[in-house]
């Protein structure tokens, strides 16, 4: 490491020292509206209070998924490495509260489900005393100095596993390259969903770097949920449009677009990205004068008569995409009409749903092209030409099978990354 590399590491940690005190306060404040924030918040500071030496001598398969999209990749490799590596013990760390959520039924017995550490050198070389993994596996775009070099100099190898990284994410991690390059450096393997991810992660700094697919297309969504999906939409009087993962500033553009529509429209289904704004979606829909009614009161059961007769279903739960998908005559993908990057389209074709999208898909740019080119998805300029062409789909049977069926196609050609995965990492071990 360059004198320049050291004092980049050294301010970054200086500033991460000082920002602590906030750090720690943004998390119990957003506790506020998700309280697992809240729990074990020592954790984020590297202190797991266990049996420090018992720990570290389980021989830990250590994944972090942070988040819940990464949580839901993880699934397929969780399950290839258990079938590669029998009697794997699995440490599953996370970042937010809606990966750790998720995450607790990967667990067997004898898993240990933990927060990732705040990136300090102190906190990061408390994690690794503490359980001492044989290996550890970052999902998709988790690189952080501190930890690196923490792993590095403990003798962990580090995994970087359905690794992606769009255009603009290069620039802006070269204006830092004096900080992450010697992260990167520090992989001894990089899993790559394509070719062109793979050159810029190499550019990056990454020097192993091979391209396995992604895992996304292997997560099966579970039959009960997706006959959860249809029986709701089998009682619906109406067809249904899905507005799925919507970010903060999208749902204003996309209800007025939907209001622009004549008469009859579908059923409009919006569900928010993220949890936090479950109620301000809902309060932005009543501004607009239409009736509304919420998926969290209707329990285990169907929608009730209120709901039959409501404007706009609003999806307030978590982990149930894939019954949001399975009810949907086609759904337009969310973040992807602003400048955001799109949202994990896979999960659509997985539940046979087809899927219209706007211009800004460059954090998964491969995928969404694969399936436009299928016929499972259709690409628009802006939300009035994106719910003008859902709307057609919806209520045409005929095109909306069709766009169904290719969709399913496309989900089961591209499977088999976890496989791939697994195998690289197993190999790793085996070298070590």
């Amino acid at each position: 490491m360059t004198l320049k590399q050291r004092c980049a590491r050294g301010v970054y940690s200086a500033l991460l020292r000082l920002l602590t005190p906030v750090y720690l306060a943004r998390l119990w404040w957003r506790g506020r509206a998700e309280p697992l924030y809240r729990f074990a918040c020592l954790q984020r500071l590297g202190w797991y209070g266990a049996d420090r030496s018992a720990d570290a001598s389980v021989g830990w398969i250590w994944v972090h998924a942070v988040s819940l999209g990464e949580t839901r990749a993880a699934t397929a490799l969780i399950d290839a490495l258990r079938a590669d590596l029998p009697g794997m013990r699995l440490l599953l760390t996370h970042t937010t509260a809606t990966g750790r959520e998720a995450g607790q039924v990967l667990l067997h017995e004898g898993d240990r489900q933990v927060w990732l550490p705040y990136d300090t050198p102190g906190a990061t070389r408390r994690f690794m005393r503490q359980f001492r993994p044989r290996v550890g596996v970052l999902m998709e775009t988790e690189v952080w100095p501190n930890l690196q070099v923490t792993a590095a100099d403990a003798g962990v190898p580090m995994v970087l596993a359905n690794a992606r990284l769009s255009e603009k994410s290069l620039r802006q991690g070269l204006r830092f390259a004096a900080l992450l390059r010697p992260a990167a450096q520090q992989l001894a393997l990089t899993l790559a969903q394509t070719s062109d991810d793979a050159a810029r992660l190499r550019q990056a700094g990454a020097p192993e770097v091979l391209v396995t697919g992604n895992l996304k297309f292997d997560v099966t969504p579970k039959p009960a949920l997706i006959e959860l999906g249809q029986s709701w939409r089998g009682i619906s009087t109406r067809p249904i449009v899905l507005a799925a993962s919507t970010r903060e500033g999208e749902d204003a553009d996309l209800l007025d677009a939907w209001l622009a529509q004549h008469q009859p429209r579908p059923r409009l289904f919006v569900v928010p990205r993220h949890p936090q704004r479950f109620d301000e979606v809902a309060a932005t829909i009543a501004a607009r004068g239409m009736t509304l009614a919420r998926r969290s009161t209707w329990g285990a059961g169907l929608p009730d008569a209120r709901a039959q007769a409501a404007d706009v279903w609003l999806g307030d739960s978590i982990g149930e995409m894939p019954v949001y998908y399975a009810a949907a005559d086609v759904a337009l993908l969310g973040g992807s009409f602003a400048p955001l990057g799109g949202q994990n389209l896979i999960e659509a074709a997985a539940c046979g749903c087809p899927l219209v999208m706007g211009p800004h898909t460059f954090n998964f740019a491969q995928a969404a092209e694969m399936s436009e080119q299928a016929g499972a998805a259709r690409r628009v300029a802006d939300w009035a030409d994106g719910v003008r062409a859902a709307c057609e789909i919806a209520q045409d049977p005929a095109m909306r099978a069709a766009m169904a069926q290719r969709a399913t196609a496309f989900s089961q050609a591209h499977r088999g990354a976890a496989a791939r995965m697994s195998e690289q990492i197993a190999g790793l071990l085996r070298a070590v």
